[in-house]
């Protein structure tokens, strides 16, 4: 099996904030992440695709394709966005790093053309990342 990954970057904004819990609980539970106006993140976004590669072409995954993929159905939607107000597949979700990966996959996963999406692992800060790999 070979895997085949493609990077992009992007950059969102984000408050951490459960509508059903109060200010004080809200404030306890994400501290600074719950600011009112928000905070942001330059996010570094991993998708990897497995397979075996094709006889004709050699690739498990055109990679050119897979960054069209990627740019159309996601960096296109998050990019310089607030994700709890303008991120549609994010609608009514608390937009932590692990639900916005999972919010990812759910954008590619019927979209990858070859092979089979294994993994997105999304990079909040230079030391903390989340890699989600379906359900």
């Amino acid at each position: 099996m070979i895997y085949v990954t493609r990077r992009e970057t992007f950059c969102s904004s984000h408050r951490l904030c459960n509508t059903n819990l109060s200010e004080e609980e809200n404030d306890q539970l994400f501290g600074k992440c719950n600011n009112l106006n928000g905070h942001g993140h330059n996010y570094v976004l991993e998708v990897t695709v497995a397979g075996k590669p094709d006889p004709k072409t050699g690739y498990v995954v055109d990679l050119k394709l897979l960054k069209n993929i990627i740019i159309e159905n996601v960096i296109d939607k998050v990019d310089h966005r607030n994700l709890n107000l303008d991120v549609d597949f994010l609608k009514n979700v608390i937009p932590t790093t692990e639900n916005l990966a999972v919010g990812i996959w759910g954008q590619l996963a019927d979209k990858i053309p070859s092979g089979k999406l294994t993994s997105v692992k999304l990079y909040e800060t230079e030391n903390n990342y989340i890699e989600y790999k379906g359900e």
